[in-house]
């Protein structure tokens, strides 16, 4: 007697749907721009019905912040370096970040999604809570593990602190305001912690 055929699974079906459409959002947005991404366009790429996503998403916007979700989640948490340098730990990850954003792959989304939190106040605060905050307090765990240890003031804001490290950073890439370069980012490091020790500028000393 032939065995009886199980019945799909529609859960499992949907979840195949839903990382095609997240990953064909995060390759058009790269590939396409984002004033040019469509529902109508990711909906193909997914090889799935346009009314599937809009069922899961008012927006391509909501769309495209839900793959850098997903991208996050892939890489996992991802605590800073804690090799007891604290400059030539902030170093590596800022000079990881320039690369990233210098990646095509990752520019292009990473703007799209800047333009729609802008016009968006409830992506704006998905963003903060989901995305911004968790990578936040993972800076602002390894700047107060470096307080323990004598390396920063104790008495130091640490949300200022992570503002004065990665802002300038993040500003200089969105505004195409200079060169985004590994030189740069060392520089920035040793600049902002000769500030946060009460130092006085680098340009300034003997």
């Amino acid at each position: 007697m032939p065995g009886r055929r199980s019945a799909p699974d529609a859960s499992r079906r949907s979840e195949r749907s839903r990382l095609a459409i997240l990953t064909a959002a995060f390759e058009l947005a790269g590939k396409v721009g984002y004033a040019r991404l469509s529902i109508e366009g990711i909906a193909a790429r997914a090889g799935v019905g346009k009314q599937t996503i809009y069922r899961w998403w008012p927006s391509k916007g909501a769309v495209l912040f839900d793959a850098f979700l997903l991208r996050a989640e892939a890489i996992g948490p991802h605590p800073l370096p804690d090799t007891g340098n604290l400059e030539r730990d902030l170093k590596k990850v800022l000079r990881a970040a320039v690369i990233e954003l210098n990646d095509p792959r990752y520019d292009e989304p990473l703007r799209a999604l800047n333009t729609e939190i802008l016009h968006d106040p409830e992506l704006a605060a998905a963003y903060a809570d989901r995305l911004e905050g968790p990578v936040r307090e993972s800076r602002k765990a390894r700047l107060r593990k470096a307080q323990r240890v004598g390396q920063l003031p104790e008495n130091l804001d640490l949300d200022i602190a992570v503002e004065l490290l990665w802002g300038p950073l993040t500003s200089r890439w969105l505004q195409r305001s200079g060169p985004l370069t590994t030189k740069y980012a060392d520089l920035l490091v040793r600049t902002a912690l000769d500030g946060l020790r009460g130092k006085a500028p680098a340009k300034m000393r003997a």
